[in-house]
């Protein structure tokens, strides 16, 4: 039987300042004795947990980091890991089910949301998601890039908005380039795209352009960028995708 004395809370921090926190996630971080993460998500919070005990680790680390957090919650240690976003959206939840299975670790898991990049980057462009979208990932670490293209396809020929998290690393450069290729196949130049980098952060950058001059914009792997449908409109320098309501 699950030992619900014992709990881990994987809290996603949104974009990182308390303003865009849940309070849930906030009692929870105030609620725990460590808390874990990878260090850039741990700088965002840094105010708000001075009195913890901080562990940090690297990017690459996922399951170790995840590991040791079981395991801490097993002993009794009330802890948080934490993502930035949600943490069910590309971050902490998933691994986490798996690792406790995997290590036979029998605790509450309590998965706390987070405002994902996709909500923050559309609340500043104005609305680009007001109807269908898929939100595809561009890095290739964990899945395939052939079935990565093939889901950019698929979405851009079902005119769905688009929302590419992790577009381009300092390696990965060409990958937005045969996205954006891919997607003029289905969509006109002049479609709207919103690029948001840090979104929700101090040092935010926003454009507003079109398919065919997305790449002349700066792009890097803490950028969202926003693909509007066949629909999608500017209206007053703001993204704006119809729902079909009858005005």
């Amino acid at each position: 039987m699950m030992n619900k004395d014992r709990i881990l809370y994987v809290v996603g921090i949104g974009p990182g300042h308390m303003n865009n926190m849940t309070k849930e996630a906030i009692d929870a971080l105030e609620d725990s004795e460590i808390i874990i993460g990878y260090k850039t998500y741990i700088s965002l919070i840094e105010d708000m947990v001075k009195d913890k005990e901080i562990v940090e680790s690297p990017m690459k680390g996922e399951v170790e980091r995840c590991k040791m957090a079981l395991e801490l919650a097993n002993n009794s240690k009330k802890v948080a890991i934490v993502s930035s976003g949600d943490p069910g959206v590309y971050g902490m939840a998933g691994i986490i089910y798996e690792v406790a299975e995997r290590e036979n670790i029998d605790i509450e898991i309590k998965v706390i949301p987070g405002v994902t990049a996709a909500s923050a980057a559309a609340s500043i462009l104005g609305a680009p998601l007001m109807h269908d979208f898929a939100i595809i990932s561009l890095s290739d670490l964990l899945t395939d890039w052939e079935l990565i293209k093939r889901r950019v396809q698929l979405a851009a020929e079902g005119d769905f908005a688009i929302c590419l998290y992790n577009p381009k690393s300092k390696k990965r450069v060409e990958h937005i380039k045969i996205t954006r290729d891919i997607m003029l196949k289905f969509r006109a130049p002049e479609t709207p795209v919103g690029i948001v980098k840090n979104a929700k952060r101090d040092d935010e950058e926003v454009f507003i352009t079109n398919l065919k001059g997305m790449l002349d914009y700066p792009i890097d792997m803490f950028t969202v960028v926003l693909i509007g449908n066949s629909n999608t409109k500017i209206i007053n320098g703001k993204m704006v995708t119809p729902r079909g309501y009858n005005l």
